[in-house]
């Protein structure tokens, strides 16, 4: 997003043809295009918008459109190569919640998704500026604008009048409207793409005529992959490189170009992108390394304003192995085979040693691309692509950046319903950013929020490469596990006791045979079998043996899996067995997934071939084949969920809560920590528990205030307060368990002794009964969005670091795994002894806390610590916000990076 002159946001975005258009505010500026906008409708098109065939409207329709800013009012515009193309606006004309909106599109540019646009645009505004509906009048025979406001997603409800229809749109951001606005990304999305992935004309500038050049080495990769479209080089002092027609220049070669590879010096880049826009090419991918900040700003901005797709700048190249495109405009020592396998990677190294991995094991690839630098074309993009494009069925990850990680969270959600998406968890170590300003701060380390995007997406987080392929060859070689049973068999021992410890230390249970499958066991196997789990089998055990057994288990309904980990003997050997057939020796593909672990194996994993079709994997080490099953395990119990839904929740006050933060933010115009009054506030907006107090600012208002507040006990607590106090108890400025008044002014005046010239006033509370300390709270993260943390609370909570995470807003299951995460998570559920605290007012507090940092962007931190439970009731004892100016953004919204 960039802003005008004005400081006023515009955005690029995707049409449904996948062409790019900018979305902006109307300026004074615009009134003769927004006229002639108007004037060149068809007198047809001019009667449905104004209800009047005559060209008179056009003059004050801009007059309105273009005049000066003023509240209750907004205008956008759609325009592409500096044409306006669409318009859209609304006007509340004094009324506080409800719009009059109006929206034209130029003639020759309907059904490309112009009008949807723009109006997504402006009810994102419109809740911003808390609207809740439109109000619109249309002519009954004007089934195209009817039929837009219908297919929004939003609630729409109709009042014929006469010829003409009155419509009322409701702006309730419900996920039914949400999932619309998806699908729509998502088809522009993949349309943007087929220049870049299915180019029918490629061309590569910068090319040199002798050996050593990047340029020259991605012309090679495409002329010799057999690229069936029209290939092209540009090079000012060739005719032919490689045999490959060269021109001097990309305007001169004799064809419509979907996708430029430029390798070209980085200084040269800017200029080489506005010659491919004014060229009509579709699709840049950059390869070039070394951009400096004004080039960089100079390509993206030739590339939005041709409405080009950007890869890179410095990046690997894409490919695309289908065999109706053969596209590999890489520059990577080796081809990737064929497969099913969708690849993303940051890194060139690390795409490399990816496409390797995967075809050395025979998966293969369906297309790859190095995103580099990432400036356009991202993760969420190419998810999308694999989604449709009919060949992928395994997604693989190396992201190291996030430019939209919500969008990113919805599709990943959507997307490994369908297939498996894994990734490596890079930059796992990076815990500078931790803040020491609250709890929550402290706690919110860049790792736990990327695992809480992975575990709430459902993608299956690695920690390695050699990890993510591990994962990956079993799922795409064997069926999902039902639950994390594992039966360990085995021709040695002390390979069977290595991989019970692997099992173990990866999650996994070896549960004991009942009598029934051990009785089979034993008699199946060669005297001297063990049956246990491990199941020794004995170096003796024959291929047909063995093959008997593994069935045998597969069949029994109390494993999930098996890991069979052999060992070469020359017992085996002497009788011409191969014990690793017993495995690929299947008629037919297993039930269950089935494992080997061949310690003599010199590669890390393969896929071995089965009879019956299909293949096994082979790992060389017992904790590879033990991490695949997990994460399959995980996989799978996350795929037996329904989708999660967000609750409603009842007493939540969003237009007073933002009416007290903009009162705050108006008064201390850089953010700060507002006192507990503001605090309380907030919290009682969103119908947050907090237990009784009051505030004193001398010893005999403390005193009448603990009258007031004292319990059957008759114990109050006394906390000191000024600004920018976070840590009562590290200042000492706690008094707990007072009785009487006398104690109650002695402990006022320590704190007025000790902290005179800071104290502000002190907080005086009931001594709270016993339960279980907890914590929760909320960081936003300026590019993941609010993250709600939870754990075990009090004075030890940075120190025991006892917490989970998952993003904002939570759903019914995000909130059951928020409480059930953290080590501490048995106390709660009466492990103590003491019974289940109340789980229903953990939830709902959870819940309640997510809400309020979802709606209000301005909530830096939420620290409640502690929160008290009790099989009563859920209570936060003591609480602290921070807020900052920060203007909401949409981060659902369509928009290119």
């Amino acid at each position: 997003m960039t802003d005008d002159a004005l400081g006023r946001p515009q955005v690029h975005a995707l049409l449904a043809d996948g062409t790019t258009v900018r979305i902006r505010p109307v300026r004074r500026s615009d009134h003769d295009q927004v006229r002639g906008l108007y004037e060149e409708m068809s007198p047809e098109n001019l009667r449905l918008r104004f209800f009047t065939a005559g060209r008179a409207s056009a003059g004050p329709a801009a007059d309105r459109a273009c005049a000066a800013d003023r509240p209750g009012r907004r205008a956008l515009l759609a325009e592409t190569a500096g044409r306006v193309i669409g318009i859209a606006e609304y006007d509340t004309a004094g009324s506080a919640h409800s719009a009059e909106l109006a929206v034209a599109v130029a003639d020759g540019l309907h059904h490309r998704g112009v009008g949807t646009l723009l109006l997504e645009h402006l009810v994102s505004a419109a809740r911003a500026d808390g609207i809740t509906s439109f109000t619109a009048d249309a002519l009954s025979e004007n089934h195209e604008v009817l039929r837009l406001f219908a297919d929004l997603g939003l609630r729409t409800t109709r009042r014929f009048e006469g010829p003409e229809v009155r419509c009322e749109i409701a702006l309730d951001a419900s996920d039914t409207y949400l999932s619309a606005v998806e699908e729509r990304g998502r088809a522009a999305d993949v349309a943007s793409l087929g220049p870049l992935l299915r180019p029918r004309t490629v061309v590569v500038i910068g090319a040199g005529r002798t050996p050593g050049s990047v340029g020259r080495a991605v012309l090679h990769q495409l002329h010799s992959g057999g690229f069936t479209g029209r290939l092209f080089a540009v090079n000012p002092g060739a005719q032919a490189i490689l045999g490959v027609p060269s021109y001097p220049a990309v305007g001169a070669v004799p064809a419509t170009v979907d996708l430029a590879v430029v390798a070209v010096p980085a200084a040269q880049v800017p200029d080489i992108a506005e010659q491919c826009g004014k060229a009509g090419v579709r699709a840049l991918l950059v390869v070039t390394a070394g951009l400096d900040a004004e080039q960089s700003e100079a390509l993206l901005t030739a590339c939005r304003g041709h409405g080009m797709r950007l890869v890179g700048p410095n990046c690997l190249g894409v490919s695309n192995t289908d065999p109706a495109h053969r596209l590999d405009a890489t520059f990577a020592a080796d081809r990737p085979d064929p497969g099913t396998a969708g690849v993303a990677v940051q890194s060139g190294g690390v795409g490399i040693a990816l496409l390797d991995g995967l075809s050395r094991l025979g998966i293969g690839v369906s297309s790859f691309a190095s995103l580099g630098d990432k400036y356009d074309v991202s993760g969420n993009d190419l998810l999308q692509w694999w989604e449709s494009d009919g060949r992928t069925d395994l997604v693989l990850l190396h992201l190291e950046s996030f430019g939209n990680p919500r969008a990113f969270s919805r599709t990943a959600r959507r997307v490994t319903r369908r297939m498996p998406v894994l990734t490596v968890d890079a930059g796992r170590t990076d815990a500078g950013r931790r803040a020491a300003a609250s709890h929550t701060a402290a706690a919110a380390t860049r790792t736990m929020t990327r695992g809480a995007l992975f575990t709430q997406a459902g993608i299956t987080a690695t920690e390695s490469c050699g990890e993510l392929l591990e994962a990956a060859a079993l799922l795409h070689s064997q069926p999902l596990p039902a639950g994390t049973r594992v039966a360990v068999v085995t021709n040695a021992g002390g390979a069977g006791v290595l991989a019970a410890d692997a099992c173990a230390e990866s999650g996994l249970v070896l549960p004991t045979p009942t009598p029934d499958l051990a009785e089979d066991l034993l008699a199946l196997l060669p005297e001297g079998a063990a049956v246990g789990n491990p199941v020794d089998a004995t170096a003796a055990v024959s291929e047909e043996q063995l093959t008997a057994c593994v069935d045998r288990i597969t069949r029994y309904g109390g494993i999930d899996a098996v890991l069979v980990a052999l060992v070469p003997t020359a017992v085996a050997a002497a009788t011409g067995d191969d014990l690793i057939r017993a495995l690929t020796r299947a008629p037919g593909p297993r039930p269950k997934p089935v494992v080997a672990v061949r310690l003599e194996q010199a590669l890390p994993m393969r896929l071995l071939p089965a009879e019956g079709g299909g293949t096994v994997p082979a790992y060389a080490e017992p904790q590879a084949a033990a991490r695949a099953l997990a994460h399959a395990a995980r996989r799978a119990a996350w795929l037996s969920r329904p989708v999660g839904t967000v609750p409603d929740l009842d007493g939540v006050e969003t237009a007073r809560a933002r009416a007290v933060v903009d009162a705050y933010l108006t008064a201390h115009p850089s953010g700060g920590w507002p006192e507990p009054r503001v605090v309380a506030e907030l919290l009682d907006c969103y119908g947050i528990p907090q237990l009784p107090w009051a505030w004193a600012e001398s010893e005999d208002d403390a005193v009448l205030a603990a009258d007031r507040l004292r319990g059957a006990d008759g114990r109050v607590v006394l906390k000191g307060h000024w600004p920018g106090l976070l840590h009562k108890s590290a200042q000492h400025a706690v008094h707990l368990d007072l009785r009487g008044d006398q104690q109650v002014r002695a402990a006022f005046r320590d704190l007025d002794t000790r902290f005179g010239n800071l104290l502000t006033g002190v907080i005086v509370q009931p001594l709270a009964p016993r339960g279980t300390e907890l914590f929760a709270g909320v960081v936003q993260d300026e590019v993941f969005g609010p993250l709600v943390l939870f754990g075990l609370g009090g004075t030890a909570t940075e120190v025991l670091a006892d917490h989970a995470a998952r993003l904002a807003p939570l759903t019914d299951h995000d909130v059951h795994d928020l409480i059930t995460a953290p080590r501490c998570a048995p106390l709660l559920f009466g492990a103590d002894g003491g019974g289940p605290v109340d789980l229903a007012a953990l939830e709902s507090l959870l819940l309640r806390l997510s809400r309020m940092a979802s709606d209000l962007p301005q909530l830096a931190e939420a620290d409640l610590n502690p929160v008290l439970a009790t099989p009563g009731g859920v209570t936060a004892l003591d609480a602290r916000v921070r807020l900052l100016p920060r203007r909401p953004q949409d981060p659902y919204l369509r928009r290119l990076r």
